[in-house]
């Protein structure tokens, strides 16, 4: 059985907490096997944390602080997708070069920390606006 919900944000960090606590009540809502919940809720709440911090840091840098974001979340029995919506210039995040292990440099690793908290990701330009995608299939461990 497939569940949805979505919200609307204004672009302005001192929403996550209110955007995850959204998401939280949503998983715990709809998902059946509590023995995978917390693993999973944990990984697609940073999934959710970082897709949204960076729409706000990146995609909307320069945009007032008004402009909207919008999530949206699909459950199904064997996935999760969550929708981030942004109105910012295109942008190829796979033209990013993956930082080397044991390295430091200072941000670029947002990207490359959702391939690893998740099955899918990507970044497409719909329209006006630019949609990243996480997939979290259910099923599979981690």
């Amino acid at each position: 059985m497939s569940h949805q919900d979505h919200l609307t944000v204004n672009s302005d960090l001192t929403v996550l907490n209110s955007v995850q606590k959204w998401f939280e009540k949503f998983w715990l809502r709809h998902h059946s096997s509590i023995a995978r919940r917390d693993h999973q809720l944990y990984r697609l709440n940073l999934a959710l944390a970082e897709g949204f911090t960076n729409a706000v840091r990146h995609a909307h840098s320069g945009l007032s602080r008004d402009t909207s974001i919008e999530i949206q979340v699909m459950m199904d029995d064997d996935r999760m997708e969550i929708r981030i919506w942004d109105w910012g210039q295109p942008f190829n995040p796979d033209n990013l070069e993956e930082p080397k292990p044991g390295t430091l440099r200072e941000g670029g690793y947002g990207w490359f920390l959702l391939r690893r908290l998740t099955d899918q990701v990507s970044y497409d330009r719909q329209g006006q606006r630019n949609c990243l995608l996480i997939v979290k299939y259910t099923t599979k461990s981690g």
